[in-house]
């Protein structure tokens, strides 16, 4: 039998998995803003990124970007897919995702911070979640009337413990250690819901995570559009502008086609019984999410450059757009187009337009570039689909 359906009047239910084949079911308001607090990180990451890349530091920057992003994608990723399988939207589960609000908040205040190799508030917001995360997965434990399902939230609630335990240990790590032990702790995250769910997997609804992944990629994008209006903003000032005029074209073409791109499919299918393919589903929205962050920041960056500003070459800052497009384009193909298996899908036009955009900071007017790249993309991949109807390209 299904649990019964969240309400806002109850103050306490028994906390059991929801049903996974329960039909319409929906983000809650809840979970909704939670991405809207949480999406603060993303913003605070992408403006550091940009900041050290027009200092000269690409290297350190991108390499920072990757750590504070995965430690951003991975506690959105742990709130999300337990709501899934566990929301029962009563007083106690409410107040423990206001705890980890809050934790995603001093984890988005220590951003900054990280980027200066000072993990301390991003660990201690990120503690904050983690408390509120395995709290969650104990009450299932104790709650929820299958033996099964109990003993992976037990796998969860441990596993979550023993690595927050080495996280918060890295901080007194000498520094020469931290990076390993970083990666040590990072492959351990990513194994605790491998490991968790080996067998039986927890009650997480495939169409609910779909829509929780694509709800969030789309805040990220309209994050990259706030990039776009700050060029148009510089453009009213009557500088440079028929050059922001084309990295504000170029830009929305790029973004707007990303868009297209992701959602132009049901993303759920391969989620349905394929508890391998959710993972790496899950896994590969690591770099979806993280290229779309960075496409805001390469438009930032280049606004920077067309006013003056930085201390690196506009082919540089050409780059970073160019290679965070070619990655959404490459990651989208694969975790959304190829698996649908059509023809068109198979086809290698979605990798041969990546590697295009790779070269358009050669060009003259690079995001206008890739922007029209990105439209024939689009225009040759629903070509494909009106020659074989009923096919996904």
């Amino acid at each position: 039998m299904s649990a019964p359906q969240p309400s806002a009047n109850v103050l306490r239910r028994t906390m059991r998995g929801r049903d996974p084949r329960e039909e319409h079911r929906t983000a809650t308001t809840l979970e909704l803003f939670f991405d809207l607090c949480f999406v603060v990180a993303v913003s605070q990451s992408s403006t550091q990124l940009a900041e050290q890349v027009l200092k000269g530091h690409a290297g350190h920057g991108l390499a920072y970007y990757a750590a504070v992003f995965f430690a951003i994608w991975w506690a959105w990723t742990g709130f999300s897919w337990f709501a899934s399988a566990y929301d029962t939207d009563d007083l106690p589960y409410r107040l423990t995702a206001l705890v980890q609000t809050a934790g995603a908040l001093v984890l988005a205040a220590g951003v900054p911070d990280a980027f200066r190799n000072d993990f301390t508030a991003i660990t201690i917001g990120y503690a904050i979640m983690r408390v509120g995360a395995v709290s969650q997965w104990v009450r299932a434990a104790v709650e929820d009337p299958d033996p099964v399902r109990a003993r992976v939230a037990r796998r969860y609630a441990i596993g979550i413990s023993l690595l927050q335990a080495g996280w918060i240990g890295r901080l007194w790590l000498p520094e020469t250690w931290q990076l390993w032990f970083f990666i040590v702790l990072v492959i351990g995250e990513l194994l605790v819901p491998v490991i968790s769910e080996r067998g039986a997997p927890s009650a997480w609804h495939p169409e609910h995570i779909a829509e929780r992944f694509g709800l969030f990629t789309l805040i990220v994008l309209g994050e990259t559009v706030t990039s776009a209006t700050i060029a148009v903003q510089h453009a009213l000032d009557g500088k440079h502008l028929f050059q922001l005029c084309l990295l504000v074209v170029g830009g929305l073409l790029t973004v707007f086609t990303m868009w297209w791109m992701y959602f132009a499919r049901p993303t759920d299918t391969g989620l349905v019984t394929d508890n391998r393919q959710a993972f790496r589903w899950g896994y590969g929205h690591y770099l979806v999410l993280g290229s779309a962050a960075a496409v805001g920041t390469g438009l930032e960056i280049g606004t920077a450059l067309l006013d003056g500003h930085g201390e690196i070459s506009e082919f540089a800052g050409a780059w970073v757009f160019s290679a965070a497009v070619a990655v959404f384009i490459t990651v989208t193909w694969l975790l959304h187009v190829r698996p649908h298996g059509s023809r068109a899908a198979r086809s290698l036009l979605h990798p041969a337009v990546a590697l295009l955009v790779l070269l358009t900071p050669f060009t003259p007017e690079p995001y206008f570039a890739t922007g029209v790249l990105m439209t024939l993309l689009l225009a040759f991949s629903l070509y494909i689909v009106s020659r074989q109807p009923g096919q996904a390209g």
